[in-house]
């Protein structure tokens, strides 16, 4: 009567039929390649597929299918398009008749039901998965160096790490030598002095401290070093009671010139990561420089800096810091000494060698050109 509520049917077309009935007997299986059909359809019960589908339909079979899992459509790389949960699997499921599945299953066998409507050509294609960018400092290093470009993820992060370091340890190195030299409140009193300006100075390396605590974390599989989570926690602990109790203002200046030796040593890494020859002279000038300032600013330190400690030992002004304050300014700076001449031997070791097989390429050519002294 009222044909608009029936959209599916033509009213011309009669009554409405009933579905038509299976053919008696079991119920048609799904084929499977090889070997006689599961349940299911496939050896190991899990599913209707055992040969690759793809979610591509072909006007013959209903759907395309090709040996080796590739789709006879499209470019479809996927290995199991006909898994469960993918279009395949739930256009299958539906109804979608496989190419021969009447030969296979059996003359008696009807052909599942098709589909209650066309479905859009779609390929069973995994979407690519982007990687992270590496972060920050990527547009200034790719115009800086145009090798930059060219490294793999793991180097463009470790790159940018040491880019974040240089800069840091010029700027805490350049304010730290004016503390030193110029600062006299500091000076006068080095244990209770006003460290106003040292705390500017300490403020901006504990940032940097706790912003490369969560990169080392974060790119542990491709950065993380367990020397530097000591060194960090290190520092920040002794770095607290600095900013909090503003105590020990000219001592904590004075350890911060230590990372007047870091742009010497991320510079080592920039110029291997680059591949420079070991034996170039951007390479051999950076390296003495590296250990000759390592050696100044972390190792020559050293004495005078706890004959300084043993001198005002048991002072009204040493008392008054407490013995908590007392422990870790001399724990702390115990720690960080040790790592630090423990760099310092692998650096000159490397040095020894590069200098020892300078000389031997310079006795070399000299044989070769007859000009033995």
């Amino acid at each position: 009567m009222f044909p608009f509520l029936s959209p599916f049917r033509d009213p011309s077309s009669g009554p409405r039929r009933s579905a038509p009935q299976r053919a008696s007997g079991p119920r048609p299986l799904w084929p499977r390649v090889g070997g006689a059909a599961s349940r299911s359809g496939s050896p190991s019960g899990r599913g209707p597929f055992k040969e690759p589908l793809c979610g591509n339909p072909s006007p013959q079979s209903g759907w395309a299918r090709r040996p080796g899992g590739r789709c006879s459509l499209g470019d479809c790389s996927s290995e199991r398009p006909g898994a469960r949960g993918s279009p395949g699997f739930r256009r299958a499921s539906r109804g979608a008749p496989l190419a021969g599945a009447s030969s296979r299953a059996g003359p008696d066998a009807q052909a599942p039901l098709a589909p209650r409507r066309s479905l859009p050509a779609r390929c069973s294609r995994r979407p690519r998965v982007s990687r992270p960018r590496a972060p920050n400092s990527y547009w200034f290093s790719a115009k800086v160096s145009p090798g930059y470009s060219s490294l793999s993820f793991e180097k463009k992060i470790e790159w940018n790490s040491r880019v974040v370091s240089t800069c840091h340890s010029l700027v805490v190195g350049v304010l730290g030598l004016y503390i030193f030299f110029f600062d006299e409140a500091s000076k006068a009193d080095p244990l209770w002095g006003d460290p106003s300006l040292v705390k500017v100075n300490i403020a901006i390396s504990s940032g940097y401290i706790i912003s490369d605590l969560l990169v080392l974390i974060l790119y542990w599989k491709v950065i993380g070093d367990k020397y530097f989570i000591i060194h960090h926690c290190t520092a920040l602990y002794a770095y607290f009671f600095l900013l909090k109790d503003g105590v020990l203002g000219y001592i904590g200046n004075f350890r911060l010139l230590s990372e007047l030796s870091s742009p010497f040593v991320n510079q080592r890494w920039f110029l291997e990561a680059l591949k420079y020859p070991k034996f170039s002279k951007a390479n051999v000038i950076n390296g003495i420089l590296m250990t000759v300032v390592f050696f100044i600013v972390r190792i020559a330190s050293i004495p005078p800096f706890y004959w300084y400690l043993y001198s005002i030992l048991g002072t009204e002004a040493y008392i008054r810091l407490g013995f908590l304050i007392q422990c870790s300014w001399i724990s702390t700076c115990s720690v960080l000494d040790v790592m630090n001449v423990m760099w310092m031997i692998k650096i000159t070791k490397g040095c020894i060698r590069v200098i020892s097989r300078i000389r031997q390429e310079k006795v070399r050519n000299s044989l070769q050109n007859g000009k033995l002294d």
